[in-house]
């Protein structure tokens, strides 16, 4: 087995992406105060062709030198906007006929595992800060609460690594429905 090189992967260029069929998700960063997480949220987002990212509250913007550095350029292909509020942001999205998931330990949430995605649904995925999560008057606006299951001894888990698994699940999840024979646009 030979690893790679980079000019072998044939990723698409920057003109490429923003031409392209985008997943219908959206993920919304509700005050995540680590420009590093806020970095790799936009490299996940690159990844799995998120339609945007809403940048809302003290969460900081591009250009900034610690989301370039986990980023790499994401940053600059992935749509984004910043809101000084969040509750306007969800508010917006929700009458754009997005269906909002509080990723938040609540009561009522529902397991990662357990979600079904429907095809003709457009999803918003809202993140929290990195200690005090989710505000509650924003899970209050949410539709569901989405929680990931854990098994050791922490309650919690780093918001970029919790982000790429909800956005892992959701790509996966909408990725093999009908999107997918457009995804390749």
């Amino acid at each position: 087995m030979r690893k790679l090189k980079v000019t072998e992967l044939n990723r698409m260029t920057s003109d490429e992406y923003r031409d392209s069929s985008k997943t219908p998700l959206v993920i919304v960063l509700d005050c995540v105060r680590s420009m590093y997480n806020v970095g790799s949220i936009f490299r996940t987002a690159d990844a799995f062709r998120v339609e945007a990212v809403y940048l809302c509250g003290l969460t900081g913007t591009p250009p900034h030198a610690e989301i370039h550095k986990t980023a790499l350029g994401a940053e600059e292909t992935v749509e984004w906007h910043y809101h000084t509020d969040t509750l306007d942001t969800i508010r917006y999205l929700k009458q754009e006929g997005y269906i909002l998931f509080a990723v938040e330990q609540a009561e009522g949430s529902i397991s990662l595992c357990d979600i079904t995605l429907e095809d003709h649904c457009k999803y918003a995925v809202i993140l929290g800060h990195e200690v005090k999560g989710i505000r509650q008057e924003v899970v209050n606006e949410c539709d569901y609460c989405v929680e990931i299951p854990q098994f050791g001894t922490k309650h919690s888990l780093n918001v970029a690594v919790a982000g790429g698994i909800v956005i892992w699940t959701f790509f996966n999840g909408l990725a093999t429905k009908s999107f997918a024979t457009n995804f390749t646009n």
